[in-house]
Formats: structure tokens, sequence, C-alpha cells
């Protein structure tokens, strides 16, 4: 009879253990959660993989929910909020991870297009040497000298814009001054081929 006794408070203090286990705020699971958010929106996941920050986003807001409703329940769980906490802590390290690589992957990107474009302007100031001059001929080369000196006054621009750490504006100035470039090069191609079919004949 002892026995039984003695194991029936043994159930019931594990029972205790238990409920008391489960009846803790997560409090600092959720100290850790945020703080892994902040982390990967200061890397700039908002910004770089916006899709990925939304879901971190409504993960925490959800878990939030779920806390909430177990405070008001006499017998609180907050089990599986706690190994959702861990999980989205993860899943938050792995969001700044891959916001690192984008902003790498992006500077690359960069980098590649400006030395295209530098290597279009010179192209293009060599075609201008080759273009046919004549009266409009010479304005026409003075106004695309003047347009490749503002597409390279771009390209510094870009660069100090690529040092601040602006990429997705500085791919967006470096895109645009490339097609500048290919524009003006495909322009003097053909005028200058014109010239010379028109010589031949």
């Amino acid at each position: 009879m002892k026995k039984k006794r003695l194991w029936a408070a043994a159930v019931t203090g594990l029972v205790t253990i238990f409920i008391v286990s489960c009846s803790s705020l997560p409090q600092q699971k959720i100290d850790e959660a945020n703080a892994a958010i902040e982390e990967a929106e200061a890397a700039g996941a908002e910004l770089y993989l916006p899709e990925e920050y939304l879901v971190l986003q409504d993960s925490m807001r959800s878990i939030l929910n779920n806390v909430e409703e177990q405070k008001s329940k006499l017998i609180k769980n907050f089990r599986t909020s706690e190994e959702q906490l861990t999980g989205l802590i993860q899943f938050a390290g792995e969001v700044k991870a891959k916001t690192e690589t984008r902003k790498m992957e992006l500077t690359e990107e960069i980098r590649s297009t400006l030395e295209e474009v530098v290597s279009l302007i010179e192209s293009n100031r060599q075609l201008i040497l080759e273009a046919p001059k004549g009266k409009e001929g010479t304005s026409a080369l003075m106004a695309i000298g003047n347009e490749l000196n503002t597409i390279e006054t771009t390209v510094a621009e870009a660069q100090s814009m690529l040092e601040r750490g602006e990429y997705l504006t500085t791919l967006s100035v470096a895109n645009s001054a490339r097609e500048n470039a290919t524009s003006i090069n495909k322009e003097l191609q053909d005028v200058i081929a014109k010239y010379k079919a028109g010589r031949r004949s």
C-alpha cells in the first residue's frame, strides 16, 4: 500500500513538473527570435530577400498569437511555440546568410557591368575617330562625345554608390549606363558602315 502511495506521489510530482515546465512563457526564445529577425533585417533582408523576410515576419506574428492564446488558458502549453521559435531562429540565420550572399552576387554583377560600360566608352571614343566628319558629322560627334562624358560621370557615381552599399540602385544605374553606351556604339558602327559602303560605291 505504501509503495502504491509513493508511486502515486511520484507520478503526481512528474505531472506537476510537466505542467509547470509547459506553462512557462518562452520569453528567452521570443527574445532570441526577435534578435535573429533584427539581424536579418540589419543585413538587408527586407530589400534583397523580401519574400523570405515577409515569411519571417508572418511566422513570428503567428507564433506570438499562439503564445497569447496559450496564456489565456488555465493549463498552458508553450511546447509547440518553443519548437516553432527554435525553427524560426534557425531560418532567420539562414535568411541573413542568404542576404549576404545576394549582396556579394549583386556586387559582382555591378562590377562586371561597369567594366563593360568602361570598355564600351573606350570603343566608342575610338569609333568617333573613325566616323565621317563633315559639317553635320562633326557636331553630331561632339554631342556623342558629351554623352560619353556623362556616362563616364555616371560610372564614377555608381562606383561610389556601390561603396556605400546601395546595391539595387547601383545595379539599375549601371544597367542604364550600359544601355546608353551600347546604343551609342551601335549608332556609330552603323554610321561608319554606311560611310564605308558609300565610298566603295
